[in-house]
């Protein structure tokens, strides 16, 4: 996903200058992880010095955090637009994979390596990003909900795993062979056999 932030400030020059160094923050946490990523780094990629970059921004957690939250507010619309465009349970799910692989699949991603520093950073942003990540997740388990399983399919055991392949798709997946969409028709129906 491209960075596409909120900025706040009571400038438009203000709003600029904090919305470059969100996006240079982002890119930074995506390449370098959040251990790898200091403040100072930050400032130097974006040209502040020292203290200015805290006139922007109160600190590395709560910036990981905004920066984390954007990424997942922006992929649950786009998942959200492309579920509503459906009819019926499983051509929702369908849509709803299929987004979601758009958006960790595409080469300048930052949704993906957002997602997946959650053992680096301290336990009270931990607790912050899973309760984040759990409100998105929110969404597939509405979708599962609403599918016509047998009783015996445990609902969250199916959303999980299915959550799991999707997250882990970044892992194997190589351009060429499959779309996104491709992958989450193969996804689906593999899911739907039970």
């Amino acid at each position: 996903m491209k960075n596409d932030f909120a900025s706040t400030g009571s400038s438009d020059e203000g709003s600029s200058r904090r919305r470059q160094i969100l996006e240079i923050a982002a890119q930074l946490f995506a390449r370098k992880g959040y251990r790898g990523t200091s403040m100072r780094d930050i400032g130097e990629q974006a040209g502040v010095l020292g203290g200015s970059l805290y006139h922007h921004i109160r600190s590395k957690d709560a910036l990981f955090v905004e920066l984390h939250d954007a990424a997942l507010d922006a992929a649950e619309e786009r998942i959200a637009n492309a579920v509503y465009a459906q009819d019926g349970p499983w051509a929702k799910l369908e849509a709803a994979c299929a987004a979601m692989l758009d958006i960790q699949l595409a080469p300048d991603s930052l949704t993906t390596p957002m997602m997946n520093d959650f053992r680096e950073v301290p336990d009270k942003v931990r607790e912050q990003l899973i309760a984040r990540r759990d409100r998105f997740e929110d969404l597939f388990r509405t979708l599962v909900e609403s599918l016509p399983l047998p009783p015996q399919i445990d609902r969250s055991i199916y959303r999980n795993l299915l959550l799991s392949q999707l997250n882990s798709t970044a892992d194997w997946y190589r351009p060429g062979r499959l779309t996104p969409a491709e992958i989450a028709g193969q996804m689906v129906a593999i899911f739907r056999q039970q």
